[in-house]
């Protein structure tokens, strides 16, 4: 563990979604992870029990909602309602990874803004401050009436490939038009210029690769998303690269949500190296050579301390972030 934090009103629990990863972050701050239990009803129904004082305390929940999903937003949900009626002083929640995310807006007629009625149901619950990883529309932040620190992944990601000697003649790629923001980022810290994949996507989870806007051809390509799900979109762009003329691809996301073929997709598919963060807990069967996994504990536990301390979260959108003003 680091240094024991000074605070000891600062408190922080972990739920079921991604244990090792609160421990990671518990260590960076300097604290023991708090004590609950969680277990489950017969018929299925979530309990919760805090088992230490919280009264008066600033308590940060760790919980990413991603699959089972709606288990572990119930999850939140009912552990926010218990450190309110506990008599916390702030109820902060860390989402790593939030879900349903990408219902931000009514694609359609006559669908629904799911991301806000999560939102909506974090605030009645009593959350007072959300701590969150690269949001899928950054304008979720709006949803809220609470104050939302948004992290970005990319600066780990470029220390990744800085330190690991890929980004000498690289050029970052994003995987369609919406991404450009999150590869021009990337593409800062390593100094390198951007390319633009143009995709159509018929239906849901089906993507088909059209045209490569920028020179590829002879380049080390390294592809950004903010999540992978099915990997669709990352495996048809790695072969429109490398048909392009790129000497090699490499991929890297955010959020690893891997569901149904990602993994024979990545297996099968001509990227050399996906890196990812640990923002969701890879199950074994995810875990393959070409998997990297980088933590996100140090980054979330050092933005947990700023806020605590009422210090900016700005230095941490910087890469190499230790380096930086403490």
């Amino acid at each position: 563990m680091a240094t024991q934090y000074f605070d000891p009103k600062l408190k922080i629990f972990a739920l079921n979604s991604n244990k090792p990863l609160a421990e990671k972050i518990a260590n960076e701050v300097g604290v023991e992870l708090g004590k609950t239990s969680v277990d489950r009803f017969s018929d299925g129904e979530i309990r919760i029990n805090i088992e230490q004082s919280v009264r008066g305390s600033h308590v940060y929940v760790i919980q990413s909602t991603s699959a089972p999903v709606n288990d572990n937003l119930m999850e939140l949900l009912i552990m926010i309602d218990a450190l309110r009626r506990a008599s916390a002083a702030t109820i902060n929640v860390v989402i790593p990874y939030y879900g349903y995310a990408r219902q931000d807006r009514k694609a359609r007629s006559r669908e629904p803004i799911t991301a806000k009625l999560v939102a909506n149901m974090l605030q009645t619950a009593g959350v007072t401050r959300v701590l969150a990883l690269d949001l899928h529309a950054a304008q979720i932040q709006g949803f809220f009436d609470v104050p939302v620190d948004h992290l970005m992944g990319a600066p780990l990601l470029a220390d990744y490939f800085i330190n690991s000697g890929l980004a000498e003649d690289a050029v970052v790629v994003s995987p369609d038009h919406g991404g450009v923001t999150r590869a021009r980022a990337l593409a800062e810290f390593l100094k390198a210029p951007i390319a633009i994949i143009d995709k159509r996507r018929p239906k849901a989870n089906v993507a088909e690769i059209m045209n490569i806007i920028g020179d590829v051809k002879g380049k080390r390509c390294i592809m950004i998303d903010d999540m992978i799900d099915t990997a669709g979109t990352i495996t048809l762009g790695s072969q429109a690269l490398m048909d392009a003329g790129a000497k090699e691809v490499y991929a890297s996301c955010t959020h690893p949500v891997l569901s149904g073929p990602a993994i024979e997709r990545i297996k099968n598919s001509p990227i050399k190296k996906l890196v990812v963060t640990d923002s969701i807990q890879l199950t074994a069967d995810k875990q393959i050579d070409k998997i990297e996994q980088i933590s996100v504990g140090p980054l979330i536990g050092q933005a947990i301390k700023r806020i605590n301390e009422n210090r900016p979260v700005s230095p941490l959108f910087k890469n190499r972030f230790r380096s930086h003003e403490q």
